[in-house]
């Protein structure tokens, strides 16, 4: 089994108001990766780009091992896909638009998406029409997970959704990888869940890959420092050093302790310098925020 399901490596793409990249990342076998940045930080594109809607000027994209540009017949025969875009409402009813979509997988599994049904409480002859934003996100996973990808690919599949109805969704994708052969990428502003139900995790600004790894391990990584600075020094993010907000002399950064952050502090002449750490939103919005300080 290979270590990654899903490898990109220089990834590009040019649109008249935007370029993605270059960009590198790697979804491990078995995980559950968390892809989050700001709107129009380059998530959606990326997942489109890997389901291969739209090509990319350069860079490569590999699913278990294999080109997306030459083999994605193969690919998508094995890869699971929700998007808050999906529009079903032609199919009328449920079972209608289950019925088509079993159609193109040999592996569609008739009983577990009984059980999917059941369990997200959707109903076979439902009208697609009257349902609601969220009962179609959980339509959208029932259509994805039947036939038992090796690869889920979910685009801000939390939209919508109630406090109930994502522990439903959540409980479904941990179920889906306990074999440890399937794997979740999902895209989400909701923060608190990805840090709660991910292993691994991807943060992308403007196009770019800032951070990736173990959500626990970047997560343990950073620290927010209290300081009081030297006259005319300002801490610098070429040294792990992510500035939050000023108030004369006493300083509130974000902290890389991987680059020796602290150290970093006190050789420029910080001092009273207390630390404590920090949640994936403090971190988030720490690495990407533009500040003035």
């Amino acid at each position: 089994m290979a270590d990654n399901t899903l490898t990109i490596r220089g990834l590009q793409k040019h649109f008249a108001q935007f370029d993605l990249g270059p960009l590198d990342m790697k979804v491990p076998t078995g995980a559950i990766y968390g892809l989050i940045g700001a709107n129009g930080a380059g998530k959606t594109t990326t997942i489109d780009l890997i389901m291969g809607m739209g090509s990319h000027d350069a860079g490569s994209i590999e699913v278990f091992g294999l080109d997306n540009r030459t083999e994605e017949v193969a690919i998508k025969k094995q890869v699971g896909y929700v998007s808050p875009d999906l529009d079903f409402k032609a199919w009328k009813t449920v079972g209608n638009l289950l019925n088509f979509i079993r159609g193109f997988y040999a592996d569609w599994d008739d009983a577990y998406c009984t059980d999917l049904l059941h369990r997200l409480h959707l109903g076979w002859g439902e009208k697609i029409a009257t349902l609601s934003f969220g009962a179609r996100t959980k339509l959208s996973l029932v259509a994805a997970l039947s036939h038992r990808p090796a690869l889920l690919l979910l685009d801000e599949p939390l939209t919508g959704l109630d406090a109930v109805s994502k522990s439903e969704v959540f409980t479904e994708l941990l179920d889906a990888v306990q074999d440890e052969r399937r794997t979740v990428l999902i895209s989400s502003h909701n923060l608190d869940d990805i840090e709660r139900f991910t292993d691994h995790l991807g943060i992308i600004d403007q196009g770019k890959m800032l951070l990736e790894g173990s959500t626990a391990g970047l997560i343990e990584r950073f620290r927010m420092v209290h300081c009081n600075g030297p006259d005319g020094v300002k801490p610098r993010k070429a040294d792990g050093l992510y500035p939050q907000r000023a108030d004369g002399q006493r300083w509130r950064i974000l902290v890389d302790q991987g680059r020796d952050g602290i150290e970093r502090l006190k050789a420029d002449g910080f001092t009273e310098i207390s630390d404590a750490p920090v949640t994936l939103e403090e971190l988030f919005v720490g690495l990407v925020k533009e500040t003035n300080v």
